[in-house]
Order: structure tokens, then sequence, then C-alpha cells
């Protein structure tokens, strides 16, 4: 007989056929309680291991609270249905990439009614944090209580959900607690420390939600190790027209002043002639690494950061972009625009020349709930943002983006355009939203674009400084 318990984030295994376990790499004796453990995690396979092997197993792993009958009113999608059923065929584990807006929230719903099992949700801000904890209430009324861990709440509940830094710290002690984890922007997960939450915790089942499973430094095969691998994905360009709103991309390329020109050129000189010095080509993240590590110790190195810094806030804060935001919100006086930047000093100035609301990291959570508010209602119809709007914010509808400045990061775009690709109708949508599929025809001139986007259709503004480092990284980022 194998008796397995769960113990502070690890299962404990007892009893006399415990050692027909030992060939297993991830058990390990433990002196002290005169034991075997494995990592939580594992319990599954530790399982379905001893059911191999006949022998007789006493499971007291879980200790679920009742959660009653879960049901939902959501009428899932086509694309909704398939990747439930694609995450069920393998063994309730995996991660599902959908286009922001596309109704990941009621994914996840579908997979809770469906195993009828305690559940956590993990997401990464207070705001998503808020969202998740209004829309399953909604959803489930009275029939299971929602808890809060995070926002000032420490309350758990059969349905709970959770900051991956609340989660993280009492993984521990909750990991008998629910049969499924949901980890909403699951490439969150790939961070050190935050592995801990999947690896303390015993829930089987396994949901992992993104837009783009994209992470540079590799982590992701540390999330398809303790969530699974990616199950299903869909693009927006899959679901535009059907799904969501169709979509046009607009790149409008502006020339440097030719003072910017001068300043970029001598920053950016600096810069290759110190690569040139130290045979650093600067193709992969590693080769960045070197670099800040050598500006540790050597001043040539420290400067030649520092005048890559320079030369990207010259090109990215072109004197043109400004005038060509100018004519684009001239032209779209009717529609409903989010400006995006990557510098917060140069939203502030957008918002004073052109009268915007501004939100920066620097916003209260109070202060930019009330701008969302009033965007929401059309109290205002546009605004500017650097960055904290690209996730983990319940965004209102818009129709038109611009983005004047950003990284190559094809997850930051997927979001982006995400904040105006509205799902068609409001079925199968939930706070997550439906997304819409798009095209992609381009053009060079702000003449050149449509007066505005068509009955139906979003528009996404890029706007390039012309024969600088942001060409590359706008191909990058697509």
């Amino acid at each position: 007989m194998v008796t397995l318990r769960f113990d502070e984030g690890t299962v404990r295994i007892d009893g006399d056929g415990a050692s027909a376990l030992d060939g297993l790499s991830f058990v390990e004796v433990d002196a002290r309680s005169e034991s075997r453990r494995a990592p939580a995690y594992r319990y599954p396979f530790l399982v379905s291991t001893c059911h191999n092997r006949s022998l007789p197993v006493e499971d007291a792993v879980l200790d679920l609270p009742e959660v009653g009958d879960l049901t939902t009113d959501y009428e899932l999608r086509g694309y909704q249905e398939d990747a439930l059923e694609a995450w069920h065929g393998a063994n309730d584990r995996g991660v599902v990439e959908l286009p922001t807006g596309s109704g990941k929230t009621v994914l996840a719903i579908g997979a809770m009614t469906d195993l009828d099992t305690p559940t956590l949700v993990v997401v990464p801000t207070i705001d998503l944090l808020e969202q998740w904890r209004r829309e399953l209430e909604a959803e489930f009324g009275d029939s299971v209580a929602v808890g809060q861990l995070g926002g000032g709440e420490q309350r758990v509940e059969p349905i709970t959900v959770a900051t991956y830094d609340s989660a993280y710290l009492r993984a521990d002690e909750l990991g008998d607690r629910f049969g499924l984890l949901v980890f909403d922007e699951v490439h969150h997960l790939g961070g050190e420390g935050y592995r801990d939450i999947a690896r303390l915790m015993a829930a089987p089942a396994r949901m992992g939600l993104t837009a783009t499973f994209e992470r540079p430094d590799g982590a992701h095969e540390a999330v398809e190790e303790l969530v699974g691998s990616v199950v299903y994905r869909r693009s927006a360009d899959d679901l535009a027209g059907e799904h969501l709103a169709d979509y046009d991309i607009k790149r409008i390329e502006v020339d440097l002043t030719p003072e910017e020109r001068e300043r970029y050129e001598a920053h950016q000189g600096t810069f290759t002639d110190y690569l040139a010095s130290s045979n650093i080509d600067m193709r992969s993240g590693s080769d960045y690494q070197e670099l800040v590590k050598r500006s540790g110790s050597d001043p040539r190195a420290r400067e030649a950061l520092l005048a890559k810094q320079r030369a990207r806030e010259v090109m990215m804060n072109a004197d043109r972009k400004v005038e060509a935001l100018a004519e684009i919100l001239e032209r779209h006086s009717d529609d409903r625009i989010i400006v995006f930047t990557a510098f917060t000093d140069l939203v502030y100035d957008l918002a004073e020349r052109f009268l915007l609301p501004p939100i920066t990291s620097e916003t209260g959570a109070d202060e930019r709930r009330e701008i969302l508010e009033r965007f929401r209602r059309g109290d205002y119809s546009r605004v500017v943002a650097a960055n904290v709007l690209d996730e983990g914010v319940d965004v209102p509808d818009a129709n038109v983006a611009v983005v004047l400045s950003g990284s190559g990061s094809e997850r930051e775009f997927t979001q982006r355009l995400g904040r105006v690709l509205r799902p068609k109708d409001d079925e199968g949508t939930g706070s997550g939203g439906a997304e819409s599929r798009s095209s992609e025809p381009r053009g060079s001139e702000p003449a050149e674009s449509p007066a505005r986007p068509g009955p139906g259709r979003a528009l996404l503004y890029e706007v390039v400084t012309s024969e600088t480092a942001e060409e590359r990284v706008a191909r990058r980022r697509r």
C-alpha cells in the first residue's frame, strides 16, 4: 500500500510500497520524516505510475471544498469549443493562445463547468483580478462563493481569483484546495519565482491563457512542463471578419528633422563603434546581456549603452511623429482612439498639446478607472497611454489605435491591436470579449489612409521614423 498526502507544496509518500517509486527521478527520500516526497505538480503522474505498477494507493492529496453544480449560460463559439476540446484531449492540461478580446474568460468558465471542481484563477494585475471576480460572480451568482487573494483581500473560496504575487505567497498552503488552475497571461508564469505557484500546487487540471506565448528568455519551456504545451492557437487573422472586427494596419513613415538626424547619428555611431571594437554583434538577447554585464566595469560599454538609449529616444519621440498624430486625430475626429507610446514624458506632452486624458504607470488606480469609465461612457473619445494599457486592463471599445512607439515584442503589438478588435456581437465573449479577424493592407502616407474605418472595421496606425533602427523594431514585432 502507498499513501499519498499533500504536505507544504509536496506529495508525501508513505507505506510499504513507497520504495517501488525510488526509480522516479522526481521522488526523493526524506530522512527527516522517514518518507519519500515528490513535487506537488507531479501528483497526477505519481498516481498514474502507481496504478501502472499495480501498487494499491490511498490517495489523500486533495482536500477539495464543495463547489456545488457549476453551470453557465454562455454558448461557446466554434473556436472556443474547439479549444476546450483540444484542452480536454490533452488530459485537461495545456496553453490556449487566442487574441485579445476573443473570449478567453468564457473558455475558462467552460472548463470550470465541465470539470465542476474548485478553481484558482491566477492573474498578473489588480485590474484583471477585479475583472475576473466580477465576471465569475455575475456568471455563477449565488451558486458558489468567489474569493479574492490580492487587492487588499485574502479570502479563499471554492472559486478564487488571485494575483501572481498573492498566489506565490500562499501556494504551499493552498496547494491541495483546488482541482483546476487557470493562469491568465500565462507567460508571466515563466518568471523564476512565479513558477513555484504551479510547482507547489497539486491541481491535476491546468489551463494557461495568453494572446502570444512569446518569451524571449526561453522560459516557455518551464511553463510547458508545469502547465502543458500549446494545445490550441488562433491568431487575430484567423478570427477577424467572422468573430472579431476586420482591421487594417496603416504604416506611416516620418523623417527626422535635420537636428534630430544629427543627434541620432552621433549617438548611434557611438554605439556601433563600440560594438565593432568589442566583437559583440547584438544578434541575440545574450549579446545584449553581455553588453550590460560589461558596462558594470567598462566605461566605454556604459557609454555605448547610454548612447543606444539616447538614439532610441530621438527616433521614437521625433517631432514629425507628433505632427502625424495631429493629422490622425483631425481625420478621425468622430472615432474612438487610443494612442500608445513607450515614453511617459511624451504622454504628458501629448496630453497637454491635444487635451488627451493621460494614463501612465504614475496614474493612480482610481484615476485610471475614472478615465476608462469616462472613455466607456463617451465623455472622452480618446486617451493616450504609455504601455500600461497593453495588458491586464479592461479597455473600453475603441476603433482606432495609434502606435507612436513601442518595442519589438510580438505580444505587445498583438495586445495593442487587440484593443481595437472588438467582438462582432456580445455572445460568447464575457469580459474578455471575442476578437475579430483582420486583413493587413498597408500604406505609407497619412493622406493615403482611409478617412475612417469602415463599418465594423478597426484601424491601427504604426508611426515609424524612416532610416533608423525603429524600422527593424517594427519588422520584428510583426
